[in-house]
């Protein structure tokens, strides 16, 4: 945990939409395409060419990656409504912190049982149940909508054009079932359900995150996502032959190597293996090989993943994703938000060391085991 506000993410505007859309209305608007990229003059260039991404990245929003179901096929919104869900967002932040006053009233018997306003609100409560996880003090979970090409976002899935993720094919997702009846979604997030009593049979069965192996939910990518409570910095280093992203959630050190070949089936790993190259000023990534260890989204090792980053103004970055696992879903499915550059430091993620928590929750089982 970081000792200084952190940044998070990823995060819906369910709640808070509908109630603006019950009194000012919703007009249609169509997805405009993505041409973020400015002037080429504007980029900044290593000594071969090719742009230099190097530096530090934010990716912090309040817009969740699937679109809420009352936008139908809406992908933007207008800037009036971009503002009031910022607005709706950061008067739940405000009205948290008063929650910390020593001289506030109890809380209520049983913990607070009222519906959350905003979807921040929502995870907050999924991440420490009715009585309260973290304060909001510890956590970062953005502020503001995507917005790309001068369009503010209901989602970042852009494809499908209603803006969520296609339908699991039945096959997988019995398969997925079958997995999951005896442990919890590997990919889990932090308010993510504790999943069935055998999830705490042992170790393995418990979500990667938890065991300071990869971020929670898809923070390590690919594609790598926004975080929904805090550390969503994300560094790049750049050489000729290699392109590094670390991930501040968890300590992820993404490898791509550039203009290679992918090593045989047979060889798995745990972010798969991404090789990337130029294409004029965009950096395509395609990324094979994945364990069926992760589950992304319930997919397995036929999971493949092209990103493409492209810089903004040589300042920031679109980053846009194609998932496909034909075993999975019947068609790919598209997303694409910004990455904003920032001046923020990324400190350690120091998870594994002294990881008492993961103990105390087996411990914990084997007593209620006894009782």
């Amino acid at each position: 945990m970081r000792s200084r506000l952190l940044r998070a993410c990823a995060v819906s505007m369910g709640v808070a939409a509908a109630a603006w859309m019950a009194t000012h209305g919703l007009q249609a608007q169509g997805r405009a395409p993505s041409s973020s990229v400015r002037s080429a003059k504007a980029i900044p260039r290593t000594a071969d060419g090719h742009p230099d991404i190097q530096g530090m990245y934010d990716v912090a929003t309040i817009t969740q990656l699937e679109r809420p179901k009352e936008f139908g096929t809406r992908a933007s919104l207008s800037p009036e409504e971009a503002a009031a869900l910022e607005k709706a967002e950061q008067d739940w932040k405000d009205s948290t912190l008063k929650q910390d006053v020593p001289d506030r009233d109890a809380p209520p018997v049983g913990g607070e049982t009222n519906k959350p306003p905003t979807f921040l609100a929502t995870l907050f409560r999924g991440g420490g149940g009715v009585v309260g996880g973290y304060n909001t003090f510890w956590l970062a979970g953005g502020s503001q909508v995507v917005k790309v090409d001068g369009q503010y976002r209901t989602s970042i899935v852009v494809d499908p054009p209603d803006g969520r993720i296609p339908e699991m094919k039945p096959t997988a997702r019995k398969k997925l079932q079958e997995r999951l009846a005896a442990r919890v979604d590997p990919s889990a997030s932090e308010s993510a359900a504790a999943g069935p009593a055998t999830a705490f049979d042992n170790v393995e069965a418990r979500p990667l995150a938890e065991r300071c192996l990869l971020g929670f939910g898809s923070t390590s990518g690919p594609p790598t996502l926004p975080n929904y409570f805090y550390n969503n910095l994300k560094q790049i280093v750049q050489t000729k032959d290699t392109i590094l992203i670390h991930v501040e959630m968890v300590h992820d050190a993404r490898i791509i190597r550039m203009n290679k070949q992918h090593p045989p089936k047979t060889v798995r790993k745990w972010l798969g293996d991404s090789i990337g190259r130029w294409e004029g000023d965009t950096l395509v990534v395609d990324t094979t090989n994945f364990t069926d260890k992760t589950l992304f989204q319930g997919s397995g090792e036929s999971l493949r993943v092209t990103e493409r980053f492209t810089p903004i103004d040589g300042k920031s970055l679109l980053y846009q994703f194609t998932v496909d696992d034909p075993d999975t879903w019947e068609r790919p499915w598209k997303g694409e938000y910004v990455w904003n550059a920032t001046q923020e430091n990324l400190y350690e993620y120091a998870c594994h060391e002294g990881n008492h928590g993961l103990v105390n929750v087996l411990r914990g089982a084997r007593f209620n085991d006894k009782k």
